[in-house]
């Protein structure tokens, strides 16, 4: 058993410090392709430093390694350093080795940041599986780039049945973008019970109730959130504190419930004279496991 392999072992074994230690011993042992690809997604995935793993991975780079680890997960930390262009040039790179899901994916995301809206609703549409956040983003691109016909058709296709549905609100939002406000109020309503109650999403149920003329529904709707926040604050207030939870920590979540409910009161009269809910939306950069000789994915060493 090498190095490598011992290391990888210790991983399993969740002796994470000693495991770290082999890893970088395999480094100063030789400098080459899989000992630097496999330090960097530790410092990457176990240590959260994307400093520290940038410069192995360019350096494994310039060896022009034959396999596509190194590419995604260097296209990774680009993308997390906001490095668009580079991580574009580095992804197409991956995926002229070997094309996979996640590269497609976050090649879609460079382009999204770079405003190559057309570019990255392709990527992402080749990195998708029904109903999942990548094809949800090549929606919201089709929409962006005036195809809102083809955007429907896809939209209308996304099921709660699928295992990568992206869920009721955030689909409610899409439909929202393309007008069709009665299909976000359908899902808007069938998201209402189990996700958290927030303003960034009620106000855009509230804005297409409004748009519908549904007036006395949005009323009814922020007189239900109302009351259940002001519940929950008189819940806040009469929890005991202790060492984590202390008076700090609940002067802060009580300003936040306060705040809150003013916005829900004064929501339709900010609505009604044309103010139009922002729509924020987040690209998601995919990852994997890149480990030359991770047992638990069957990866083979680096030849």
């Amino acid at each position: 058993m090498n190095i490598n392999q011992k290391a990888i072992e210790l991983l399993e074994d969740n002796r994470y410090e000693e495991s770290l230690q082999l890893f970088k011993e395999a480094v100063q042992h030789s400098r080459d392709v899989q000992s630097l690809t496999n330090l960097a997604w530790i410092y990457c995935y176990e240590e959260y430093s994307d400093l520290e793993a940038l410069p192995l991975l360019e350096e494994v780079i310039y060896m022009k390694p034959l396999s596509y680890f190194p590419y995604n997960l260097l296209g990774e930390v680009y993308l997390r350093l906001e490095k668009w262009e580079l991580a574009k040039d580095v992804l197409e790179k991956s995926i002229s080795i070997r094309p996979t899901m996640t590269a497609y994916n976050n090649l879609g995301v460079s382009h999204y940041y770079l405003g190559n809206f057309q570019e990255a609703a392709k990527f992402f549409l080749l990195g998708s599986e029904p109903s999942d956040f990548a094809l949800y983003s090549h929606v919201l691109c089709l929409i962006k780039t005036g195809a809102v016909t083809k955007a429907r058709k896809i939209l209308d296709t996304f099921s709660e049945q699928d295992s990568e549905f992206i869920g009721e609100v955030d689909l409610a939002d899409l439909y929202v973008e393309l007008g069709c406000f009665q299909d976000a109020i359908t899902w808007f309503k069938k998201g209402w019970a189990h996700y958290y109650k927030q303003p960034s999403w009620i106000n855009r149920y509230v804005y297409s109730l409004l748009k519908l003329q549904l007036k006395e529904k949005a009323q009814k709707l922020l007189f239900e959130v109302i009351n259940e926040k002001v519940a929950e604050l008189k819940d806040v207030k009469e929890e005991c504190c202790d060492e984590t939870w202390t008076e700090i920590d609940k002067q802060e979540m009580m300003d936040e419930l306060a705040d809150e409910i003013k916005v829900y009161e004064m929501m339709i009269q900010k609505i009604l004279p044309g103010y139009i809910p922002e729509f924020v939306f987040t690209p998601s950069i995919k990852t994997a496991c890149y480990l030359f000789g991770c047992k638990r994915h069957n990866y083979p060493e680096y030849k």
